[in-house]
């Protein structure tokens, strides 16, 4: 069944697809950031991050075949040699510390020209905490209806009266 496998096609062919997301990757891994349209970055957050944990797994692993396994993993993928070795040799050990989320992606406006959502994607280091989430206003309470207004002054005067005389009648016995 074919259920679920409707995500991130771009308009293109499978195997178009394959080789947009090997060539964007291979930037990303050489760069550390680029500049693409939403969409594109979107569908590269998911590929890039399998790539990255298979250089994990290899980083962790003290057997040298799996190593080299999950680098022809990743070459068979990404097709660029280069940006794979500077992904397993470099910054592989950056992502140790960090359970997935190993990029981000700013929404950058619209592209001149055909206006398209433009994004940066861009690989996060371990130590990178993200953003700090800010505490939570309290929401302000809502006016009561007319009805209930009514009835709430009514309440609030009544019960205020007789506690507010013996209030002001103790500083005068002192």
């Amino acid at each position: 069944m074919r259920h679920l496998k409707h995500r991130h096609q771009l308009g293109v062919k499978r195997e178009h697809r394959e080789a947009l997301m090997a060539s964007l990757s291979a930037a990303l891994f050489t760069h550390g950031r680029i500049q693409t349209t939403l969409t594109k970055a979107k569908a590269l957050r998911p590929f890039a991050e399998k790539i990255i944990t298979y250089a994990k797994k290899a980083a962790q692993s003290e057997d040298k075949a799996v190593k080299v396994h999950y680098r022809r993993l990743a070459i068979a993928k990404v097709r660029d040699v280069a940006a794979v070795k500077k992904l397993f040799d470099e910054r592989a050990t950056e992502f140790l510390g960090r359970n997935g989320g190993y990029t981000r992606i700013y929404k950058i406006g619209t592209r001149i020209g055909d206006a398209a959502e433009m994004g940066l994607i861009e690989l996060i280091a371990a130590s990178d905490e993200g953003y700090k989430k800010s505490a939570k206003k309290a929401k302000p309470a809502k006016k009561p209806a007319k009805k209930t207004a009514a009835k709430a002054k009514a309440s609030e005067e009544t019960p205020a009266e007789p506690a507010a005389a013996p209030a002001e009648a103790a500083p005068a016995e002192a």
